[in-house]
This record gives structure tokens, sequence and C-alpha cells, in this order.
């Protein structure tokens, strides 16, 4: 009945996948579902009904940011129109211009960061010119947010960059603050340029604060997605097919949120 969209998958290269995978595991005290080589992504989401993926790795060296983005890039050209990707920038860059002009050649389509793998803060000084620079040339940023066992990428440090870059387009990850929520929707749900996706969240919270969640931020700002490899994509649409919602949300939070923000057709 559906078009699927998911917003938030992350791909390795085949050799390190596994291992790639295991170490996120670790990062959260979780095993991951998948093994998150992009064969079993597509397989497992057709699967499940999933027609596009939104794909990124993330820099955790300023050293891999150009194989990174040229790496998803190539996986996004061979995909048969199936995927969109997010590029990577790190903050301790030489050139972070430099790297956000390369991956705006290599075709992606926004900007992935994860404070807490990359180890900065969100209102880092380090990452303002990053910031400046997406604004600029209009890449969303698909922002890791929350995290109650650190302060490097809760609510309280995204809220000075959304109101100093108010064209930026930020979509918050696990409804805009992973274990720390409710944090999340008082100091951030009223942002214009604020959205938010699903991932590493239906699992952790009740339906009912699901749907709670989704009110909050506005049915046209929520996007589904599984954070691949660490969920299934079988599981993580079940989970999203049991909320009470109309078929118009599920159409809009499904594919239409992120197909208008990525442009994708």
């Amino acid at each position: 009945m559906y078009k699927i969209l998911d917003a938030h998958c992350h791909i390795y290269p085949d050799k390190i996948a596994q291992k790639a995978s295991d170490a996120t595991g670790k990062f959260y005290d979780m095993v991951p579902l998948m093994d998150g080589t992009v064969s079993t992504l597509i397989s497992e989401g057709e699967k499940a009904g999933f027609s596009h993926f939104v794909v990124q790795s993330v820099a955790t060296t300023p050293h891999q940011v150009s194989s990174i983005n040229r790496f998803v890039s190539e996986i996004v050209k061979n995909s048969g129109g199936k995927m969109t990707g997010l590029g990577t920038v790190h903050p301790d860059s030489e050139n972070q211009e430099a790297d956000i002009l390369e991956l705006i050649s290599l075709g992606l389509k926004g900007v992935k960061l994860h404070p807490d793998i990359q180890n900065f803060k969100m209102d880092d000084y380090r990452m303002l010119k990053i910031y400046e620079l997406c604004e600029k040339h209009k890449l969303p940023v698909l922002m890791h947010c929350g995290d109650s066992r650190f302060d490097r990428s809760n609510p309280n440090r995204l809220v000075p960059i959304l109101d100093i870059y108010t064209d930026l387009i930020v979509i918050g990850a696990h409804f805009g603050g992973y274990s720390v929520w409710e944090d999340a929707i008082q100091k951030l749900s009223e942002y214009k340029n604020f959205y938010v996706d699903t991932s590493s969240s239906l699992f952790a919270v009740s339906r009912d604060d699901a749907k709670r969640f989704i009110n909050a931020y506005g049915v046209d700002k929520v996007m589904f997605g599984t954070d691949y490899p660490l969920w299934s994509p079988k599981e993580e649409i079940e989970r999203f097919m049991r909320l009470d919602l109309s078929e118009e949300e599920r159409r809009k939070i499904l594919f239409d949120n992120a197909a208008r923000l990525l442009g994708i057709e």
C-alpha cells in the first residue's frame, strides 16, 4: 500500500562491514542485527517492501573523509536509482570547504554528522564553518541527536545552531534526542528548520509516546528510518505500522517528507 523510503542507513565496504557494525553496536552496548553490507541492506530492505534508501557513513578521522564520500557516491551511482547518498565531513579537516565542494561534485545530497562518535560538541567552534557551508549550499544535515551518557549531542547543544543558522535544515536522528526524547521535544520542536527521523527509537518508546512525538514535531517533519545495520528493516517497519496513524500520515512519514527534503523522485 505504501512507498517506503528508509531515511537513515549506514553502509560499509564488504571487507570491513561486520567489524564496523560490531564497533557501533559495542558503542551502544547492543548487537547489530545486520552486517552493514550494501547487499544485505538492499535484499532485506526489499523483502520488507522498501523502495529507496538514504545511505551514509561517518569519518572518525579527517583523512577518511574523501575516501568515504567516494565510496558512498559510487554505491549510489550503481544502485539503479534505489539510493540517495549523504556525505561525511570532519571538524579537524584542514580544508572543510574543499570537502563540502567535493561531496557536492560527487552527487551527495546532504551531510551526516555524529557528534558522539566523531568526538565534537554540536556547538563546537570547529563546526561553525561546516554549518555555514551547508546552509550556503542548501545541504540538509542529518545529525545524530541525544545520548544521556554524554553532553556532546544533546538538545542544549543544538539550540544555538538552529538559532544562528536559520536556513540550515537539520534532521535530528532518533526523534531528535536518543534517550532524552522529552528534553528534545521541549527544546527543539518549535524550530521550523528542524526535522526528525524515527530511527533507533521505536524499540525503546511506547506506541503512545511515538505518536505523541510525531504530533509534537508535526507529521510533515518526521521521516521513517531504521538505523541499519543496528536494526532489521522488517522489524522496524512492523513497529512503525503498529502506530495509530492515518493513511495520509503514514504516506508522509514513510516516503513523501524525505523525498521532498532530499529531492528524491
